[in-house]
C-alpha cells in the first residue's frame, strides 16, 4: 500500500529557485547561446531591414564570439550584409541576450 503525497516536499517550501537556471540545475553553455544569438539575428534581417545589428550579452559570450565564434559571425555578416557589433553587459547571466537593431 501507498500514500498519497498531499503537500509539496520540504525542499520546495524552504528553498527557492536558483535565478540563473529558474531550478532546472543547468544553464546553457556560451557556445549554445551563440548559436542562439545567430540564428536569431539571421530571422531579423530577414524580417527587418536594420542598418546594423548590436549582440548585448555577457562578458563568456561575447568571448566567444572574439574567438571560437569570430568565423561563425564574420560569416553571418558577410550573409545578411549588415555590420554587426558586440557590446558586454555585466549584469547580465550567461543565458541573457539582446540583439539591437540599429
Amino acid at each position: 500500500m501507498t500514500r498519497k503525497r498531499t503537500r509539496e516536499s520540504l525542499a520546495h517550501v524552504l528553498c527557492e529557485p536558483c535565478p540563473t537556471c529558474s531550478g532546472r540545475g543547468e544553464f546553457k553553455t556560451a557556445q549554445t547561446v551563440c548559436y542562439e544569438i545567430l540564428r536569431e539575428i539571421l530571422r531579423e534581417a530577414k524580417q527587418f531591414n536594420a542598418r546594423e545589428f548590436r549582440i548585448l550579452a555577457s562578458q563568456s559570450v561575447i568571448d566567444m564570439f572574439l574567438d571560437e565564434e569570430s568565423q561563425s559571425l564574420a560569416q553571418l555578416g558577410d550573409f545578411i550584409g549588415k555590420p554587426i557589433s558586440l557590446q558586454v553587459e555585466t549584469l547580465y547571466t550567461q543565458e541573457q541576450y539582446d540583439v539591437v537593431l540599429i
